[in-house]
């Protein structure tokens, strides 16, 4: 076999590793995300629940508790239609807002709206001990704000 040869199948097996096949449900790439997520900020107690993905679905609820009341939810869903790809939240009973996937890896995804107030970024990130959630926008004097979520499984 001569080089280009070895190249070109190299490449060829590079691609397809990092392309879904043709037939792969979209939501499929977000299947890292799964599980019951919980995370301890001051007195409150955040969890978030996804729903292995089927089709183009990926589903998830999220819920922030502080001294025995549900002070925050929020239902989530990542899905893919004609083609694009968007993390769509309905948080505390408001109108749903969806947030366009605009760069993804293989265990991290950013979702942005840059019309939305607050955030305007929403990003995933699996690590060694868990998943990294944070949402981004405007703070005080014209600065990003960024806020932060540590997640392990919850037990």
């Amino acid at each position: 076999m001569n080089t280009r040869t070895l190249a070109t199948l190299l490449a060829s097996s590079l691609f397809a590793a990092a392309c879904p096949a043709a037939d792969e449900p979209p939501a499929k790439r977000f299947a890292w995300m799964s599980g019951h997520w919980c995370s301890r900020q001051g007195e409150s107690v955040i969890d978030e629940y996804w729903l292995p993905p089927a089709g183009d679905l990926a589903l998830g609820v999220g819920r922030t508790v502080k001294g025995g009341k549900v002070t925050s939810y929020e239902f989530m869903r990542i899905e893919t239609r004609d083609g694009v790809t968007s993390y769509v939240s309905l948080h505390d009973g408001q109108p749903a807002t969806a947030f366009r996937l605009t760069s993804s890896g293989a265990d991290w995804a950013r979702f942005e709206n840059p019309q939305h107030d607050f955030p305007k970024r929403i990003e995933y990130r699996r690590n060694a001990s868990g998943l990294h959630a944070e949402i981004a926008g405007p703070g005080r004097e014209g600065k990003e704000l960024v806020i932060g979520f540590e997640y392990l499984r919850c037990e």
